[in-house]
């Protein structure tokens, strides 16, 4: 019911995340359609951007005016730090504040003078202001660093490095919220180079009861978790795609053009593939430099005809083989018996 500093970075690194669904999943999906030229009509979705650099811009953001609040002289409290979100972030349409300058708000009364609120792209959360400033300070003071750099014992030596005479740094350590935009950072960074998979985990009721399940509840989180934009596009769009030269090498065996070898480019061997296969042409297109192929079930096609063609090959190399193998012997047998025979003769 109260929410503080540790439920707001929280949710801050809950939106981060849900930027880099939207990026991999929903953008950069109907983007790629764009750039293999394949007929797309673009499927609209909240992109939560806007709450990202409601938080994190480096200049009118939460944290950069939390973290000025926590480094300017004088006076500095939980209440000029409201005082000035409520200046700065008036207009956001992400953001409410009963003191805040823009009428729309002042006739809430189910939000407190002390407090602000921000919708997410999961609902609007309400977070208490008290305690903002102190938590983000996390000041850590170098005469404690420095006592504990002292001890004998080597590990908590180890846990104050800043603490080394010879490493003391005169600059105001870094706040608890610019440490933690630097983890989020990292980590989107590190994501970024992946190719994530992303299982969605829905709660079914707030009992935690078995085989319950509050519709409301389960709409509530499908809707905000951005699933239905993403069946769309998935339905509107293509189950797989794959580059054109993988794609002829899995499945030349299927025609008799392009096994064992394809000589030309590959696309015009994948063409003369589906073309020889008889796929109809609404599942599938082709793209610049991929093949798009539009429901699972061709896929399941192909994959089926590949493994029963393997088959065939399995036997007929088999079926070779022991050929090879009745006229190595036969050949043989034929020689021992035309030896036998001209011996036989030659003393009969």
């Amino acid at each position: 019911q109260d929410n503080s500093f540790e439920q707001f970075i929280i949710n801050y690194c809950n939106e981060k995340l849900q930027q880099i669904f939207i990026e991999l999943t929903l953008k950069e999906e109907q983007e790629e359609y764009i750039r293999e030229g394949i007929e797309w009509t673009h499927i609209e979705y909240f992109n939560n951007a806007i709450i990202c650099d409601l938080i994190e811009n480096n200049q009118t953001g939460i944290l950069a005016m939390l973290d000025e609040e926590c480094l300017r002289p004088g006076t500095v409290t939980d209440d000029t730090f409201l005082e000035k979100l409520n200046q700065v972030c008036a207009t956001h349409q992400h953001f409410e504040s009963r003191m805040s300058k823009c009428s729309r708000f002042l006739n809430d009364t189910s939000l407190p003078h002390s407090c602000f609120r921000i919708q997410h792209y999961a609902g609007k959360v309400m977070y208490q202001v008290e305690g903002f400033v102190d938590k983000n300070n996390d000041l850590l003071y170098r005469d404690l660093s420095q006592a504990m750099w002292k001890a004998s014992h080597s590990l908590i030596k180890a846990l104050f490095p800043e603490g080394n005479p010879a490493k003391i740094n005169l600059k105001r350590p870094p706040t608890a919220g610019s440490q933690f935009k630097a983890s989020v950072a990292t980590l989107m960074k590190n994501l970024q180079t992946k190719n994530p998979n992303y299982i969605r985990c829905i709660k079914p009721n707030e009992k935690k009861a078995a085989h319950v399940f509050s519709e409301a509840l389960v709409c509530h989180q499908i809707r905000y978790l951005g699933l239905l934009e993403n069946v769309r596009v998935r339905r509107a769009g293509y189950a797989f795609r794959q580059a054109y030269e993988p794609c002829l090498e899995r499945y030349k065996m299927l025609c008799k053009q392009t096994w064992p070898h394809w000589r030309g480019p590959a696309r015009a061997g994948v063409e003369v593939l589906f073309s020889e296969l008889r796929i109809p042409e609404e599942e599938f297109s082709f793209g610049r430099s991929k093949i798009f192929i539009r429901n699972p079930r061709t896929l399941f096609k192909l994959e089926d005809l590949r493994k029963q063609r393997l088959e065939d090959l399995a036997t007929l190399i088999g079926k070779i083989y022991r050929g090879w193998k009745c006229r190595t012997r036969f050949l043989l047998m034929k020689r021992c018996q035309i030896v036998i025979a001209s011996w036989y003769r030659r003393y009969a």
